[in-house]
């Protein structure tokens, strides 16, 4: 038995990094995948490997700032599949300006995509879950979300929001919906090679116990264990999977 057979997921932000690796491995499991992001051809090559694996999967092309493309996110996968099982709120953007250079432009739009897009999502989504007596939501938040660092004034503020709104979540949609939340430390992304790939960041490699950048498929797995009912009895908490980064 699959462990997420028969389920519909919902995985932003899936059409390069953690999100692809984790649409992969749901579909895998038996999920029904609606893949998100603002590139239709990485959005159709993500469906496109799903199909060719044998499994199944939509995409809709999606920017999480803007609430319009949310809501019809949530129209379009109910029209297809009819319900919700599984949200992976997972789409995020980075920000690298020092704090008396953020603009409120920039601010707003670091938090539209990294935990306003979360909020609307689960707003929409819990209460089918609510409905069905069970679901899952899984919040991408990262290790910029325990501490700070200079430069990222925006983005660290988004990630501890993200934490803060995780665990809110988890309170007030129990007994029926699980949330946790994933703090990935340094995975080689398309983030990660914006700013230079890891040799720019040999410092934080150096500092991990483990002594490496991690994988895609690093984040996938644990979601998977978080989106499965392996991990029934956890809720409300912030995984990090950082190779002990963050110890």
């Amino acid at each position: 038995m699959k462990r997420l057979e028969g389920k519909v997921a919902i995985v932003t932000g899936s059409t390069s990094g953690m999100g692809r690796a984790t649409a992969v491995l749901f579909a895998r499991e038996g999920a029904k995948v609606v893949v998100t992001g603002r590139n239709e051809e990485r959005a159709k090559a993500v469906v496109d490997q799903i199909k060719e694996e044998g499994n199944e999967a939509i995409y809709v092309i999606v920017d999480t700032s803007k609430v319009e493309d949310v809501k019809r996110l949530v129209d379009v996968t109910l029209d297809t599949y009819g319900t919700v099982d599984i949200l992976f709120n997972n789409a995020g953007a980075l920000s690298m300006s020092p704090l008396q250079d953020v603009s409120l432009d920039e601010w707003n739009n670091i938090f539209n995509v990294n935990v306003t897009s979360a909020l609307y999502l689960t707003q929409l989504v819990a209460p089918i879950m609510k409905e069905k007596g069970k679901g899952v939501i899984i919040n991408t938040s990262s290790v910029a979300g325990f501490g700070a660092h200079h430069g990222f004034a925006a983005y660290v503020s988004s990630k501890h929001a993200m934490n803060g709104l995780t665990k809110s979540m988890a309170w007030e949609l129990g007994p029926e919906i699980r949330v946790n939340g994933i703090a990935p430390g340094l995975i080689h992304t398309a983030m990660v090679d914006s700013i230079g790939g890891p040799s720019a960041v040999q410092k934080m490699i150096d500092e991990c116990p483990l002594k490496r950048v991690g994988k895609p498929e690093d984040i996938a797995s644990v979601a998977l264990f978080l989106a499965s009912d392996e991990s029934s009895f956890i809720d409300g908490q912030i995984i990090k999977v950082d190779g002990g980064f963050e110890i």
